[in-house]
């Protein structure tokens, strides 16, 4: 099942075992809090796709909120398979697709059917090429090397059906860049939500909720979350979201 440098790390508050690798990707925070903060109904007939899936964990996380068919989309060989062989672990395969290609090259028979999708997109325009990682795995997963915010917009726009619903974690300073690009591809932002490594500390996250064709009034601006205690623990929301209502931090 593991290969060399893998590792099981998990998933606690669902109890499900992800395969890492520090070497090739490791989700973090960010992944997690994005698969809490997605509204899904518990129902069997929605079309779901996580773009940008990396190695599953938020498509798996999603597999705990609704009976519906999930998709993942990796463009990353190393990281789809990563991901195809902890669905397999978790025993989900007949309710999560693991999908190893290009999110641009999404075929238009899958155009206007999607109820909800979700993205942990990369952060990092290519005019920062000076930060681009060495790693080549982490350097696509963390820059925009194969899709840009714009064309990540139009293939969400395209993909969901009216009124469906999109779900982005993203950095605070391209906040109003996204704000943009998604009214431009008529995904109207509705819910966002700030995330703080403390009270002390600006943003260092952005969640984003968007409704495809949605109306501008109801915008929701909630209150920022803040996800360490002043001696460094977890708060009790971000504790909740991490181990589950009956578990504390180890």
């Amino acid at each position: 099942m593991l290969k060399e440098n893998e590792r099981i790390d998990y998933l606690m508050q669902h109890d499900l075992g992800i395969i890492q690798s520090p070497q090739v990707f490791s989700f973090s925070l960010d992944a997690v809090l994005l698969g809490d903060f997605a509204k899904i109904r518990n129902r069997k007939d929605l079309k779901i796709i996580d773009l940008c899936s990396g190695n599953g964990a938020v498509a798996l996380m999603l597999s705990q909120k609704t009976e519906s068919h999930i998709y993942g989309v990796e463009i990353q060989a190393e990281l789809a398979d990563m991901a195809q062989r902890s669905i397999e672990m978790n025993q989900l395969s007949d309710q999560i697709t693991m999908i190893h290609k290009d999110l641009k090259e999404i075929g238009t028979e899958h155009y206007d059917s999607v109820d909800v999708i979700t993205c942990n997109p990369p952060y990092f325009p290519l005019e920062e090429q000076g930060q681009v990682n060495p790693n080549e795995y982490l350097a696509i997963a963390r820059h925009e090397l194969y899709v840009n915010l714009d064309e990540l917009l139009f293939k969400i726009s395209k993909l969901l059906k009216i009124n469906g619903k999109t779900y982005i974690v993203h950095r605070p300073d391209r906040f109003l860049e996204l704000m943009d690009v998604m009214r431009a591809h008529r995904v109207m932002p509705k819910r966002v939500r700030f995330i703080h490594a403390n009270e002390k500390t600006p943003a260092n996250m952005v969640l984003i909720e968007g409704i495809k064709n949605g109306k501008e009034a109801g915008f929701q601006m909630l209150p920022p979350l803040f996800v360490h205690e002043e001696d460094g623990s977890y708060r009790p929301e971000v504790r909740k979201v991490l181990y589950g209502e009956q578990r504390n931090e180890k």
